[in-house]
Formats: structure tokens, C-alpha cells, sequence
């Protein structure tokens, strides 16, 4: 079966999904086969994400976001929320200090001390400082 002609949009999803799995990747410290044997995406259909020759079903998003902790927009710009607000995914804020990750606004990392304010915010809706 012949695959569809890419329009230019597809062709540069293609490359900015490729650059932001390659991102995320590195900052994981995983590897390709860490994404295959826990996702269960086949290595050759991943390593054509990761050149940019391929575009991933939502499907695989889906799986790709769930492995690196992050929302699918993240991975793939087709999923991005399109009606002029920002948002930002606060997935995980509440989890222990076993389970740590770092959060970061504008490529500063957030202090502890913020994100149990917003987490406490976000839990009960009320502010004190």
C-alpha cells in the first residue's frame, strides 16, 4: 500500500519531533532499546522517529509521552492545545522526594519550596504565604 504524500507542515514535524525525543533521550540517561522493550514500539519504527523519516501515530505519542513522563504535545507539536493559552503540564508535582524530578520554568529548574506552594495550591485552592 503507498503511503500518502507528506505536506512541508509533516516534513518539519518530522524533524521537530526527531530533535525533542533526541532531547528528551539524552536528559533520561535511557537508551533507544530502554523505549522499545518498555514500550513495545519496534526498534526499526523508533529509530525512524529519531532520524526523522518517520512521523508517530498518536498511538506511539501516546506511549513515547508515558515513557518519558511527559505530555504528548511535548513530543509531537500536533498535539498541542491551539486556542491562544499556555499551558503547563504539572503531571508528578505531588510525588516524593524518592521519586524526584525536576521541574523548570524557562530553563530554570523550580525550587522545592515553590513547587509545594503550587503543589499545596493546586490540592486545596487556597493560597497563604
Amino acid at each position: 500500500m503507498a503511503r500518502t504524500e507528506l505536506t512541508p507542515q509533516d516534513i518539519e514535524y518530522k524533524k521537530v519531533i526527531s530533535s525533542k525525543l533526541q532531547r528528551l533521550l539524552n536528559s533520561s540517561g535511557k537508551k533507544q532499546i530502554d523505549i522499545t522493550r518498555q514500550t513495545g514500539i519496534p526498534a526499526s519504527t523508533l529509530t525512524g522517529y529519531f532520524k526523522g523519516t518517520r512521523l508517530p501515530s498518536p498511538k506511539n505519542v501516546a506511549k513515547l509521552a508515558s515513557f518519558f513522563n511527559v505530555p504528548d504535545y511535548e513530543i509531537d507539536p500536533r498535539f498541542k492545545k491551539d486556542d491562544g493559552k499556555e499551558y503547563i503540564d504539572l503531571t508528578g508535582i505531588s510525588q516524593t522526594d524518592s521519586e524526584e524530578k525536576i521541574f523548570s520554568y524557562e530553563g530554570k529548574e523550580v525550587p522545592k519550596r515553590d513547587l509545594e506552594l503550587i503543589r499545596r495550591i493546586l490540592e486545596t485552592g487556597e493560597y497563604d504565604e
